[in-house]
């Protein structure tokens, strides 16, 4: 019972990065971000232009492939670590990971539960979802940003959905444990309880109290 979101690659412009250590601040002065490319091959030091980057960064989580062209050649990558400045949180340096189209990878998708749960509408109970990230292995073409489950099979207070109930999407192999809890019931019986309590005072319980307060006082 699940479905994902096929993540459609990025283009970025880079340059080979020649600088390096302190002369590397003189480079973010001119809003050029350096950055590193491991994987496949040897690690290859390289820059990127600050605005196409964080571009692409806003678009691009940890399971969306990004193509880093590097004028006749072209690197496919996933964004491994970003680094940001403490306190304006402007990105320092970026680690990308070289992906080869033919091996599997492992990443995280979003669990996102989908349709509406009949459960809800006896007020009894409110949905909780213990887990929010799944972690994936797959080939890098096959990647997703998210994993949706149908909630709309929770009908009682003990509806359980188990990582085992969702499907994942084709060529997708979802790591996490098969028995973890994935969506289960919150009861509100305590909560149903007091109200209970407090509809069963009588509307002229107070008023007798107060008779008997103005009695004694006379």
């Amino acid at each position: 019972m699940g479905k994902g979101i096929m993540s459609d690659n990025i283009s970025i412009v880079a340059q080979p990065r020649t600088v390096s250590g302190k002369k590397v601040k003189q480079l973010r002065r001119e809003g050029i971000i350096p950055a590193v490319i491991y994987g496949q091959q040897e690690p290859v030091s390289i820059q990127l232009e600050q605005k196409a980057l964080r571009r692409a960064l806003r678009h691009a989580g940890s399971s969306t492939l990004i193509d880093i062209n590097l004028g006749s050649d072209t690197r496919t990558v996933l964004v491994r670590d970003i680094q940001q400045h403490v306190t304006r949180g402007d990105v320092l340096h970026v680690d990308f990971m070289e992906v080869n189209m033919r091996e599997k990878l492992t990443a995280e998708a979003e669990l996102v539960p989908v349709g509406e749960a009949p459960v809800l509408e006896t007020g009894l109970g409110t949905l909780m979802f213990p887990i929010r990230v799944v972690e994936i292995e797959c080939r890098p073409g096959d990647l997703v940003s998210e994993i949706k489950f149908d909630i709309s099979g929770m009908d009682s207070l003990d509806s359980v959905i188990y990582m085992r109930d969702v499907d994942a999407p084709k060529g997708i192999d979802i790591l996490s444990d098969p028995d973890a809890v994935v969506a289960r019931v919150e009861t509100l019986a305590a909560e149903v309880e007091e109200e209970a309590e407090v509809e069963e005072l009588a509307p002229d319980a107070v008023e007798v109290i107060g008779e008997d307060s103005e009695e004694e006082a006379m």
